[in-house]
């Protein structure tokens, strides 16, 4: 049974982004049934990215208290309301409504990097939550597989295959969750206090805020941006979408894997260069084939980046890991909700978002100096550690 608990929760994680992104990935199949004023369109769909970030600090917490296989059965059942609901929506309220509990899907993620780590030794949790975080590929499913359908069955047809896909995974984690997982019962009031003063998790936070929400960032706000800007059809841009996500998934089993054997600090500053390098090229507005390598730049980038900044989780954190992987996940989660509104923004402003890419390219530097300064922090205390 635990054995089966890195490939189970895996799949979880695939299952619950697959969900999480359906309405970033069918817009422009649902935009010609349902009227979406301009100035809601970003907001659409970045709506799941709220509650899908909010709710990863006590999906983290009850992890650690009730255990994975709870978490997840819960999970799973309340997204069958949203999906259903969104199926039969025909007002741009109805997808706001919808769109907002489908966050349930992104929440999860905290509930996987808090269990996981309990069945392998220290050395080995980079690789660990490396795997897990694959799980990120379900965004690339669905980003190309509801488009495939949408073009066969009709949108509204394709949401409904996510119920068939929900019954499954509630049934998997029924019968193969482990009922036996550890549990830490300390109250999650208590647990914050412990770390909330520390630096560490606040930086932590910082750099998910951007490496994954460049990631969701750029999930939910290509396919439409692709479409509008390049003129390629929705199917096209699916798959170019997904393409960016498969990137930046397997990759980022190479980041957890890379941040056992290797410095971190290092890692990351080169994680953020390569970020910096990538929005810069965004920024230029060139080409598509040029536009898409620099999106693809920055896949590279998240992916290691994410992979390594939860090996430093559990490796400064370890009696809290539940609240600090849902408070750094949390950040995450945020940090694709500002990206796409900001862009519209400057979009409406100024008829383009390369004013947009360079701001990010910005915020990229200040995580590349963070990083280098605490790196060489950490290796002055390791230096007096080693002197004493």
């Amino acid at each position: 049974m635990k054995k089966a608990q890195l490939p189970l929760q895996t799949l979880d994680l695939i299952a619950g982004f697959m969900v999480w992104v359906i309405l970033s990935s069918l817009l422009p199949f649902i935009s010609h049934d349902i009227y979406i004023p301009d100035d809601m369109l970003a907001l659409v769909t970045a709506v799941p990215v709220i509650l899908g970030s909010v709710l990863r600090i006590p999906f983290g917490y009850y992890a650690n208290l009730l255990g994975a296989r709870a978490v997840f059965l819960a999970s799973f059942i309340a997204l069958l309301f949203p999906v259903f609901f969104l199926s039969e929506a025909t007002t741009y309220i109805d997808l706001l409504i919808g769109g907002v509990f489908l966050g349930f899907g992104g929440a999860i993620f905290s509930v996987g990097v808090t269990s996981l780590p309990k069945y392998y030794p220290k050395e080995r949790h980079g690789f660990v939550n490396g795997v897990y975080g694959f799980g990120n590929m379900g965004t690339a499913v669905t980003t190309y597989l509801a488009p495939v359908l949408a073009v066969r069955f009709g949108w509204q047809i394709a949401v409904k295959f996510y119920l068939g896909l929900l019954l499954a995974m509630i049934a998997l984690n029924f019968f193969l969750g482990d009922r036996s997982e550890p549990k830490v019962k300390t109250p999650i009031v208590q647990q914050i206090k412990q770390v909330w003063k520390d630096e560490k998790l606040w930086f932590f936070s910082l750099f998910y805020f951007v490496t994954f929400g460049a990631f969701v960032a750029l999930t939910v706000f290509l396919p439409n941006f692709l479409v509008s800007t390049y003129g390629i059809d929705g199917v096209t841009a699916g798959v170019l979408t997904s393409a960016f996500i498969v990137v930046a998934a397997c990759v980022r089993v190479l980041g957890g894997w890379l941040s056992d054997r290797l410095n971190c600090w290092r890692l990351l500053a080169g994680v953020f260069a390569g970020m910096a390098a990538g929005a810069l090229v965004l920024a230029a507005m060139p080409g598509l084939e040029l536009f898409m390598a620099g999106v693809y730049i920055i896949s590279i980038a998240c992916g290691i980046g994410n992979g390594v900044v939860f090996k430093l989780v559990p490796t400064y954190f370890i009696g809290q890991a539940g609240p600090v992987n849902g408070i750094v996940s949390m950040m995450g989660g945020l940090g694709g909700f500002f990206p796409p509104l900001v862009l519209a923004a400057f979009l409406r402003a100024t008829g383009s978002c390369s004013l947009g890419f360079v701001a990010f390219a910005g915020s990229v530097l200040v995580c590349l100096a963070a990083a280098a300064w605490l790196g060489r922090s950490e290796s002055r205390k390791h230096r007096g550690a080693s002197a004493e």
